[in-house]
């Protein structure tokens, strides 16, 4: 062929009629009618437009509010039970002071504001991208983290006993009880679904070697809910509304802690037989200090209910009106018990961070909670004894934990503010279904064609 004659037909002109018929050449077409020309065979296609909308969609998705939306992963609640704890902490500090108790105020306040946000946050990203709820709740590991949204909404639910009852009056206490229940409904949600339905048991296989701590976090909610149910029946001013509120928190306690022992054999024998975690997520070694710490506390404080509540309900009278007590001095000693297993994990967690260097990302936030409720459990001990060595320690936790929970605080606003924290991993698998979609749809239009 001749190199000469080749060209765009802009170059050479066209040399057909309109009715189809041979005629004179006529002038090269240049300017717009190049790129409209219908003689010239250059008029886009369906496929063109559509390729070229997907494009634009996928730029703006990537940009702006979009971009926060679509990223906005149910890790980020973790922020809310790490911020909620410190405040419970420090309102609950053995040695207190009344400038102590307007920070927890701030700090409670701070955490409603944030959850508000964060609950916005989500609705609209699941409203807006429905996809990406299906494509989370089958990740292995984001789907976990849902069991954050009820702890953190637990820690809102005793600070609202804590701060609002005394200052708002009898209708506050019925307002953490709502709140509670609904709590209990997430958080039985969560640890009856998510284990079936995000690990091997339902859609993927498991290594041993890739399972983490965080496989605890959906089974730790109705542990949380738990202890919160104890708090929030001491309030109640109608015994019987107490009475069930105690007893469904005991059963909420037998859901949760047993499970989560279960869990943590199974992370035992993967902490000795393979090695460490990635340093990514090496923080989630302290996350088992979450279930014995909130566990331990829990199981005191119903028991401490328990005492006034049976009593006064003339609940198991057949134990001689001593089923109250029975309950309570149990309640003790589990707790001590839980408190000294904790220590065991607390060594392994210190011993296993030691080890190396870790990135800063949403896992630290795997720090706080965790160590928050050892204190509380190590405080109540100092309360319930009574024991000055426990105060003491607990006191030294709870500064510990806050300076931790600055620090957190302050890496997370750095990295939020630079954008390295705006990463939903499940959004990858949704993408790769899209795009294999997509080229099916093209496959399928050429055959067509």
């Amino acid at each position: 062929m001749d190199p000469s004659a080749s060209g765009t037909c802009a170059q050479v002109g066209c040399n057909t009629k309109s009715n189809g018929e041979a005629g004179s050449p006529r002038r090269p077409i240049s300017g717009p009618e190049a790129a409209s020309g219908p003689d010239c065979g250059l008029q886009p296609s369906a496929n063109d437009f559509q390729q070229q909308n997907d494009e634009m969609l996928r730029s703006k998705e990537g940009r702006g509010w979009r971009k926060l939306i679509r990223n906005f992963t149910p890790s980020w609640f973790s922020i809310i039970m790490g911020t909620g704890i410190v405040s419970i902490l420090l309102h609950n500090l053995p040695y207190n002071g009344i400038w102590l108790y307007w920070i927890s105020v701030v700090i409670f306040a701070l955490n409603v504001f944030l959850f508000s946000v964060f609950l916005i946050f989500s609705i609209l990203r699941y409203t807006i991208y429905p996809q990406i709820w299906f494509a989370m709740i089958r990740h292995p590991a984001q789907s976990l983290f849902l069991g954050t949204f009820p702890m953190g909404l637990a820690t809102i639910v005793n600070m609202v006993v804590f701060v609002c009852v005394p200052a708002w009056g009898i209708w506050a206490v019925y307002l953490a009880w709502a709140l509670w229940w609904l709590d209990v409904v997430i958080s039985v949600a969560t640890c009856f679904y998510l284990p079936l339905r995000s690990n091997s048991m339902y859609f993927h296989k498991t290594e041993l070697s890739t399972m983490t701590a965080a496989w605890l976090l959906p089974i730790v909610a109705p542990i949380v809910a738990a202890a919160s149910g104890g708090i929030v029946a001491e309030y109640l001013p109608n015994p019987q509304h107490a009475l069930w509120t105690i007893i469904v928190s005991y059963i909420l306690w037998g859901t949760g802690v047993p499970l989560a022992m279960t869990v943590l054999v199974v992370y035992f024998q993967r902490l000795t037989v393979h090695n460490l975690p990635p340093r990514e997520v090496i923080v989630s070694v302290f996350l088992p200090l979450g279930p014995l710490g909130q566990g331990g506390f829990g199981i005191m404080q119903l028991g401490k209910v328990a005492l006034k509540i049976f009593s006064t309900t003339h609940t198991l009278d057949a134990a001689a009106g001593h089923a109250g007590e029975i309950l309570y001095v149990m309640g003790w000693l589990m707790a001590l018990i839980m408190w000294g297993f904790g220590l065991v994990w607390l060594f392994f967690a210190l011993a296993s961070i030691s080890r190396s260097k870790f990135p800063f990302n949403m896992g630290w936030w795997g720090f706080t909670f965790p160590l928050g409720v050892f204190t509380v459990s190590t405080t109540t001990l100092g309360k319930e004894i009574p024991s000055k060595f426990f105060s003491i320690l607990g006191t030294i936790f709870s500064v510990f934990v806050t300076i931790l929970w600055i620090m957190v605080a302050i890496g997370t606003i750095k990295k939020a503010i630079s954008g390295q924290l705006l990463f939903a991993p499940c959004l990858k698998d949704l993408e790769g279904k899209e795009k294999l979609g997509e080229k099916h749809f093209a496959n399928a239009a050429k055959n067509s064609a």
